[in-house]
């Protein structure tokens, strides 16, 4: 009779968790429509609206809006006064930090893009988990790149050459020296962390180096006006073109290490980029040490952003190894070794998402 009521219990939990989740998605893509179409933006700048005003306001249609407005309202997501047709909606006090603060830590609206990008190749995703085969980062969209872009833009500005780099004093010091120091920023996306380094470093010379066409222009853009123009450079290449050899006093890798589908081949080229005492500075995902299960909460997002995006697109290839999101320290430092790195060592850099490695030849 225990094993029955166990069993009943455990089932009525899973039930009201999955009934939870699906309201929570649904948050999460409204959160993603008020993002894309700058409905938080407008009912910030000149809110509280009404529903006609705010469609007026964005240049989108009334019904839409109304829905939008009532649902957000409904979810605790944004406020709301007055009844029917003038009712007034506003953004509570530390929302508007949450969903529109770009430069923030606690910037999150990006999360909706990104999950939902990882979701929309859905049927290719089937397709690959019966063949084996990946699903190609183009296939993602602008969403994957710009979602991720943006997530990790304010961690670029705020600590990585403000606290990460500047803890590690080997390459602290280099990059403040003369000659200038010369820094690889491989996988660069769209430029964000390549810029904050010359901008913590007024002498380093920075190339981003990727191989996605779209990315690279959006770092080229986000480059005008950046007053880093003159030295950074952004280079839609491979890493290991032979013109780059001997380069480098660093070289980085910023949260891609696990999407790449031949690890220690591009860390092998890492290698061969830098010059005689020049290191390598890689941040990706912190995992537990192993698995374990139940996982934790950052655990699970990893996992669910593995299934869905990390691993098909780490499995583009014949040979691919195929990673995921979930790369764990012990993984890494294989890589390294088969790369041909002397060192790879873990580095005592607190952060809730990310751990990093310093890699020596």
């Amino acid at each position: 009779m225990a094993s029955v009521a166990d069993s009943t219990e455990r089932r009525d939990a899973l039930v009201e968790r999955l009934f939870m989740n699906a309201i929570g998605a649904f948050d999460l893509f409204s959160v993603y429509v008020g993002d894309r179409l700058g409905l938080y933006r407008t009912l910030a700048d000149h809110g509280p609206l009404t529903s006609a005003e705010l469609a007026h306001a964005a240049g989108v249609h009334e019904r839409y809006a109304r829905e939008w407005l009532e649902q957000q309202a409904a979810s605790d997501l944004l406020e709301v006064e007055g009844e029917g047709e003038e009712r007034r909606f506003r953004l509570p006090p530390g929302h508007d930090e949450a969903l529109l603060d770009v430069s923030s830590l606690n910037y999150i609206a990006p999360m909706a893009r990104a999950v939902l990008a990882s979701i929309r190749p859905l049927d290719a995703l089937l397709e690959a988990f019966i063949t084996g085969e990946g699903v190609p980062y183009a296939d993602y969209g602008e969403d994957l790149h710009e979602g991720q872009a943006a997530f990790t833009r304010p961690m670029f500005e705020n600590l990585l050459g403000k606290e990460w780099l500047p803890s590690v004093p080997d390459i602290h010091q280099r990059l403040l020296g003369d000659p200038p120091a010369r820094v690889a920023d491989i996988a660069c996306g769209q430029g964000r962390s390549s810029i904050e380094i010359a901008r913590a470093y007024p002498e380093a010379q920075v190339d981003g180096i990727d191989s996605d066409h779209a990315s690279i222009e959006r770092a080229r853009e986000n480059l005008a006006a950046s007053g880093v123009e003159g030295r950074v450079t952004f280079h839609e290449r491979d890493a290991a073109d032979p013109e780059l050899a001997g380069r480098y006093d660093l070289v980085t890798i910023f949260e891609a290490l696990h999407d790449m589908s031949y690890p220690v081949s591009v860390l092998r080229a890492a290698r061969g980029l830098l010059a005689d005492g020049g290191v390598m500075f890689i941040g990706d995902e912190r995992t537990e040490d192993s698995f374990t299960a139940p996982a934790s909460e950052v655990e699970r997002l990893y996992y669910g952003f593995s299934v869905f995006h990390c691993l098909p697109v780490g499995m583009v290839g014949e040979g691919a190894v195929g990673t995921g999101t979930v790369i764990r320290a012990a993984t890494v430092k294989r890589y390294a070794d088969e790369a041909g790195f002397s060192t790879c060592e873990v580095l005592p850099i607190e952060h809730d998402f990310w751990r990093f490695y310093l890699l020596k030849p």
